[in-house]
């Protein structure tokens, strides 16, 4: 069920739990992506030449007509992805923060600045600042099709960018809904278009020109676009997976800690790149800890209807991952103290929480997109932070602790932690969001995410001839010996 792209020019979205049609769209092709991204170039030079205030104005009227909307994009994300209505609207919500963030501080974070020219050079006037890339490629995922493009989309638009967006071939009514309500605020010229389809047209948008790829998905599929973009040096953002970790120590809340492992790990259906999939507890409160989370997750149901805890799974090939997960732990010696194998149903998984796991099972090492928790016991913190450590993504992170949580989230190897919380960092507007390792690279969100779709200028100015002028060839014979001597009197002393 869901959406499927066909060999033909159009493909069909359907929801994942009623097979319901909710759109028809084309599969663009090379030529339709190209053509596209030649209208964004002339519409990337008009929208740059509008300068911040001008965005920010249309970036704000932007903003509130999401959020006046919202109730119709939330229904619209649940229709066509299945998530509840209840979890749309806090994604739209935070993707509304961003937008007002990204549009309220670009001029600040982005505009020209002073910076000091130093002793060498102190008859110049320096000052650097940070110009638009032109047209930005953007790559959206399935999971959070309005947040997370939304955090490409809009940082890149504040800087003064025309977008070409590629949602997912599993939820492309929720990136055209985007692209039209833009549409809306600046009709202008094409500033934000909508390409379709899958693999495929992704690929196209990757060799079309553009200035720059800004890529939400699989560390596998980040592969891929960066082999192609090195075939014409585009620059490219990867947001990729994680294996995120919650830590609890021996002065943690226990029931916090289980409330928050439950929405990190499960909300979504478990579809959330920043999800939390593993928890690793100190003994002095593991057994605590099992037993709260065993309660609650129990009591969580998927479903349609709108009282279910979560959805169902929106691409259903991924139900068999989960379920080869659940497996290949339960083979290599690990428990089950909720549901089991059986708990994939398609479209729906139900909820699993697994213990005594090796850390060499797959549920442990691999990315599983799936509601499903492993819970570790360690002896120590130090063993925690080895194993939170032990993967090779590093996305995002959690830990509990009542008075030193900071003090392991700083030995976490990862873009962002959030201390007796989950997922928090997502809704800050001026953090950056990003990972490390096979997690991906560059940075969504906060003032790095404004210069990630911007590139830095620096000019010099003179302000007056320098006194020493050592850079003609016509120079006095003395200047060498006058820069030496400024050189060992400035820069010689300890």
């Amino acid at each position: 069920m869901t959406a499927t792209v066909e060999t033909t020019d159009t493909f069909d979205s359907r929801n994942p739990a009623t097979d319901e049609l909710v759109g028809t769209f084309p599969v663009d092709d090379e030529a339709t992506v190209r053509a596209a991204v030649a209208r964004a170039r002339a519409a990337a030079e008009w929208w740059a030449g509008l300068g911040f205030a001008a965005r920010a104005e249309r970036l704000r009227t932007w903003q509130a007509r999401i959020a006046n909307r919202s109730g119709e994009l939330a229904e619209l994300v649940h229709r066509e992805g299945g998530k509840p209505i209840g979890d749309a609207m806090i994604e739209i919500a935070t993707a509304v923060e961003h937008v007002h963030w990204a549009g309220a501080n670009a001029a600040k974070v982005l505009g020209r600045r002073k910076v000091p020219a130093g002793l060498i050079v102190a008859n110049m006037a320096a000052t650097v600042e940070y110009v638009p890339y032109g047209v930005i490629g953007v790559i959206g995922p399935w999971n959070y099709p309005v947040l997370t493009p939304m955090g490409s989309i809009v940082y890149a638009l504040a800087a003064g960018n025309a977008v070409v967006f590629k949602p997912s071939e599993w939820t492309p009514t929720v990136g055209a809904w985007l692209v039209r309500s833009f549409a809306e605020v600046v009709p202008e010229h094409p500033v934000l278009q909508l390409v379709t389809g899958a693999g495929a047209t992704g690929a196209a948008l990757t060799r079309s020109g553009v200035d720059k790829i800004a890529f939400t998905g699989s560390t596998a599929t980040g592969k891929k676009i960066m082999a192609a973009c090195a075939e014409t040096l585009t620059p490219v953002l990867m947001e990729c997976g994680g294996k995120d970790a919650l830590i609890v120590d021996a002065d943690a809340d226990v029931d916090a800690a289980a409330t928050g492992a439950l929405w990190g790990g499960m909300a979504n259906a478990g579809q959330t790149c920043i999800g939390i999939e593993r928890v690793y507890a100190v003994d002095a409160v593991y057994d605590r800890f099992v037993d709260a989370l065993t309660e609650k997750a129990r009591a969580l149901r998927p479903g349609e209807d709108r009282t279910a805890s979560y959805g169902p799974a929106t691409m259903p090939a991924q139900l068999d991952i989960v379920r080869r997960h659940i497996e290949d732990a339960l083979a290599r010696g690990g428990r089950a103290v909720v549901g089991g194998v059986d708990s994939v149903r398609p479209p729906y998984a139900y909820p699993v929480v697994l213990v005594d796991v090796p850390e060499d099972a797959a549920a442990v090492r691999e990315e599983t997109f799936g509601p499903t928790l492993t819970v570790s016991r360690v002896a120590t913190i130090d063993e925690a932070v080895e194993r939170a450590n032990g993967t090779p993504f590093g996305l995002g992170a959690a830990v509990y602790s009542r008075s030193r949580g900071e003090r392991i989230a700083a030995r976490l190897r990862c873009g962002m932690v959030s201390v007796n919380s989950v997922l928090t960092y997502a809704g800050v507007g001026a953090l950056p969001f990003g990972g490390v390792g096979d997690s991906g690279f560059g940075r969504i969100h906060g003032e790095d995410g404004l210069r990630e779709f911007a590139r830095a200028r620096s000019v010099t100015r003179q302000r007056f001839p320098a006194p020493v002028d050592v850079t003609r060839f016509d120079r006095r014979p003395w200047a060498i010996k006058s820069l030496g001597l400024l050189v060992r009197a400035v820069y010689g002393r300890r």
